[in-house]
């Protein structure tokens, strides 16, 4: 996969006679209409249009930072490289604004995010089936992505789409991925409620497995209809957060502790070694034993015991139980 690194102006990538860039369709402004907004954030504006040659719907994403021209160029470059997957958001195009020569995403239009379905639930807990369907799709795709060399680094609700079929969700939002082909050293990056300890603490060649822990707590949030870290004020409190309910490490539980970069001044260990207490958030009625298994797998804060997205899904959770989804999430 090639990732673009700095680049120059997006028109010296547009091939006017084909319309395309780096090999992907150029949709100029006459070419859809916008029909809304779904949303805003630091990156910029993400609207939904109608595409006016066949009548789709899509999602445009717009960045609006300094340096949106190379992040555009290198999120489609890490879509197209997890393309063909039904659980990972489809880039269907680029846009190009002629005023200015900057370049847009244009992706499928899917429907609301997790996020917005676990707030209009109000914080109602979905039952375990309901959650196993959800994570058997979200696991499968970050399986595709890691097999792709692609880890995303923010999976968090926000960054999960859902559709209106059947329960279907995909992963969107790759900005702060990146390639695993390229070098450590890889930077804090990602949502501090969904961030793995060892990126919290500095670990500079953290892998796929990060994203394995932002899974897990997607699948707690579900079960409970709320974030289990929640509130933290830093990195160092969010830690702390993680240990009350997964225990102080130690030796055994943690060996590679004691080498985390942050590990003796981000982080002060409480005195009393509080014991491992996530099935206690989780009793066996709102979790079954295997349910449990995969959770706590994925919340593991050794990475090398971390389960990884292929190692889940093979766990009798999945390989036992046929999903009878109902209708849809919303």
């Amino acid at each position: 996969m090639a990732v673009v690194g700095a680049l120059p102006a997006a028109v010296r990538f547009v091939d006017s006679r084909s319309k395309s860039c780096n090999g992907r369709p150029i949709w100029s402004l006459d070419d859809y209409g916008e029909t809304g907004v779904l949303g805003h954030g630091s990156f910029g504006t993400v609207i939904k249009a109608r595409y006016y040659g066949t009548g789709e719907s899509v999602a445009i994403k717009i960045l609006t930072s300094t340096s949106s021209q190379d992040a555009t160029l290198r999120e489609a470059d890490l879509l197209a490289a997890c393309s063909g997957h039904r659980s990972i958001v489809q880039l269907r195009a680029m846009s190009l604004d002629p005023a200015t020569d900057a370049l847009s995403l244009v992706m499928e239009y899917v429907g609301p995010s997790l996020s917005d379905v676990l707030r209009w639930r109000h914080a109602r807990p979905f039952p375990e089936a309901d959650v196993r369907c959800v994570m058997r799709q979200l696991l499968a795709g970050a399986e595709h992505m890691h097999r792709c060399r692609v880890v995303h680094r923010d999976i968090k609700p926000d960054n999960v789409l859902v559709g209106g079929d059947r329960m279907s969700v995909k992963i969107c939002d790759l900005g702060l991925a990146m390639s695993m082909t390229e070098p450590p050293p890889y930077g804090r990056c990602g949502t501090r409620n969904y961030t793995a300890p060892e990126i919290l603490l500095g670990k500079p060649d953290y892998d796929a497995t990060v994203d394995a822990w932002s899974l897990g707590c997607v699948m707690a949030e579900l079960l409970r209809g709320c974030p289990i870290f929640s509130g933290a004020e830093d990195d160092a409190d969010q830690l702390l957060k993680i240990f009350e309910i997964l225990g102080v490490p130690n030796k055994w539980s943690w060996p590679a502790y004691g080498s985390m970069p942050l590990a003796g001044e981000l982080v002060t260990l409480p005195s009393i070694l509080h014991c491992n207490r996530l099935r206690e958030m989780f009793p066996e009625h709102r979790l079954s034993a295997e349910g449990f298994q995969v959770l706590s797998g994925l919340l593991s804060c050794d990475a090398d015991r971390r389960l990884s997205a292929t190692a889940a899904l093979r766990h009798p959770w999945f390989t036992n139980n046929v999903d009878d989804a109902p209708e849809c999430l919303i």
